[in-house]
């Protein structure tokens, strides 16, 4: 029997305008014109500052009052989905990115799944089987703190899988987002790029305030001291993952408030350039009065 299916709603292309822009894609990996090198994006590089820190906080809380606005306008319109990926090493500013960038939208609209090690249930399904259940849905924006990406990290630098095996997941992954593309997701990942120093300091900061003392995990030493695996492997996934579809973007992370200035940025830039309307308005409601 022949089930009719629902038409899918047009590949968002729109929203990927502002990677066209030069200041966006000196932070893309354009694997086109040869392999990206990490090395090549200063961590400590601030591109789309506006001033002193004073300056570009200011600039960040603006920018979360426009995208209150806008995640209204997103949510009433109903016909697209945005997921954030936000990825980047211990300290590199996830959850602190999340916190300042969607400060002032409503929880209603916009949602965050902080993605853990797998439970004995998720391992016994395909590594992206408990992702799916997570993206969004129409008239959603949902961020990942990490991601499905994580499955091309850690295995890759204790060496749990084989290269083999790590090629077939970049391409389960882009077919994975590819789908979610076709079907009106609109993707921006981003690469939370701190350096090795800065790094230290915050661990160091987590490690001297006991108030912070919850947030450190000796795990973070042992993984510190991969840190050349895990540039590596970075490195390996932005080169293989960046698509037309679903393009990286490095974000400078080493300061705090710059990071939050650039993904505020990709975000408003993002939602802005979909072709966002407001439902009809119904004509039952002209002249209507609410009675006393």
């Amino acid at each position: 029997m022949n089930i009719p299916q629902p038409p899918a709603l047009p590949f968002p292309e729109r929203a990927l305008r502002p990677f066209e822009a030069r200041a966006w894609r000196e932070w893309q990996p354009d694997v086109a014109r040869g392999r990206v090198r990490l090395r090549e994006f200063d961590p400590q590089a601030q591109p789309f500052s506006v001033g002193d820190k004073i300056a570009n906080k200011a600039a960040v809380e603006s920018l979360a009052a426009e995208l209150d606005e806008l995640q209204e306008l997103f949510y009433a319109d109903g016909r697209f989905k945005l997921l954030l990926v936000l990825q980047g090493l211990d300290t590199s500013g996830k959850d602190g990115t999340v916190r300042g960038v969607f400060s002032r939208t409503s929880p209603l609209g916009v949602h965050t799944v902080g993605w853990k090690a797998p439970t004995e249930r998720e391992r016994a399904h395909d590594y992206l089987w408990r992702i799916h259940q997570q993206v969004p849905a129409a008239g959603e924006i949902m961020v990942f703190n990490r991601s499905h990406y994580e499955d091309v990290l850690v295995p890759v630098v204790n060496r749990w899988i084989t290269p083999e095996q790590t090629l077939q997941r970049y391409r389960h992954i882009n077919d994975f987002e590819r789908l979610l593309a076709e079907t009106g997701t609109v993707i921006l990942k981003c690469m939370l790029h701190i350096s090795r120093d800065e790094q230290r300091k915050r661990l160091q900061a987590r490690i001297d305030n006991p108030t912070k003392h919850w947030k450190f995990s000796t795990g973070d030493i042992e993984v510190r001291h991969q840190w050349d695996g895990y540039q590596q492997a970075y490195e390996d996934l932005l080169n293989a993952t960046s698509t037309a579809w679903a393009p990286w973007t490095i974000v400078p992370a080493d300061s705090k408030t710059h990071r939050n200035l650039m993904v505020a940025t990709l975000v408003r830039d993002c939602l802005r350039a979909l072709p966002l309307r407001y439902p009809p308005e119904n004509p039952a409601l002209q002249g209507m009065e609410v009675g006393r």
